[in-house]
């Protein structure tokens, strides 16, 4: 009897179709269960009872993360871990990790005030991004290249409601590309480069922008092994910034979404994914 696989999420996109079609490939029973309506807490719950491992695929990072956190306390095996999920979700707090066991990241200031905001003005040269702590997809990103608008952009930042949504990044531009490496268990799966398209300046994948497939060289390798060491095995979007001095670490995402990866290499992404399952279990 094969193994039974939960993937956890609030919605089926493209890639949890992929990974549950492929599941049978690998003698694992793949089903989709809503991430609104576990209700977890219980010792031993009934929402996931049954399941050999959890497939964590929420689009919130803060949901999917106390979700890993409750699973694992029960004994159930979830990819990605909790740590990593939790790790990932604070781009601080990643920052910090890699920054301190070595990993280039690129520079950036914390800010959590307009004083902290003026400051590292002074202390970064325009162009500057301003992105959110917490958060993905490229949502409120804005990308800041004239003092005479920055003070009017922050105005936004410090009408939000709570100190959680206040909580920014400001670090340099590094120009309208980046590299999404996919990676399954301690692999690289497959690279493909992203660039802005049209009026919209940002590379994020999730908004569907120009891709090409990349070669695996040494030097992306060896900084996509450096990040797992930090955050263990497990499946992650890495994204890295290129510049004259080498590879930077900018994010790194807890449930890839894949589509566009898999479309500009042609990898069997869902495939190698049921195949690390598979080897899990």
């Amino acid at each position: 009897m094969g193994k039974k696989v939960a993937i956890v999420a609030d919605r089926i996109s493209w890639e949890e179709r992929q990974l549950i079609q492929s599941g049978p490939d690998f003698g694992l029973s793949v089903e989709w269960l809503n991430d609104e309506s576990l209700c977890l807490g219980h010792p031993q719950p009934k929402s996931v009872s049954g399941y050999d491992a959890l497939l964590v695929r929420s689009r919130s990072y803060t949901r999917g993360g106390m979700l890993a956190t409750l699973a694992e306390a029960t004994g159930i095996p979830t990819l990605n871990s909790a740590a990593a999920i939790h790790a990932c979700e604070n781009k601080l707090a990643l920052r910090a990790l890699l920054r301190t066991a070595g990993v280039p990241v690129p520079d950036f200031r914390l800010v959590l005030s307009r004083k902290d905001f003026e400051k590292a003005l002074d202390e970064l040269p325009l162009p500057v991004v301003l992105k959110p702590v917490f958060g993905g997809m490229g949502k409120r990103v804005t990308l800041i290249r004239h003092s005479d608008t920055a003070q009017s952009v922050y105005d936004y930042v410090e009408d939000l409601g709570h100190a959680f949504e206040q909580a920014c990044l400001v670090e340099p531009y590094l120009g309208g590309g980046s590299i999404r490496c996919l990676v399954v268990g301690r692999e690289l799966v497959a690279a493909a480069e992203f660039q802005s398209g049209g009026a919209d300046w940002r590379n994020n994948a999730a908004l569907g922008n120009r891709n090409r497939a990349v070669a695996h060289d040494e030097d992306v390798r060896r900084i996509v092994d450096s990040v797992v060491d930090q955050l263990g095995p497990g499946i992650y979007g890495i994204d890295l910034f290129s510049t004259p001095d080498g590879y930077l670490v900018n994010e790194v995402n807890h449930a890839p979404g894949f589509r566009a990866v898999a479309t500009a290499t042609g990898a069997d992404i869902a495939s190698v994914v049921g195949r690390h399952v598979q080897e899990l279990l």
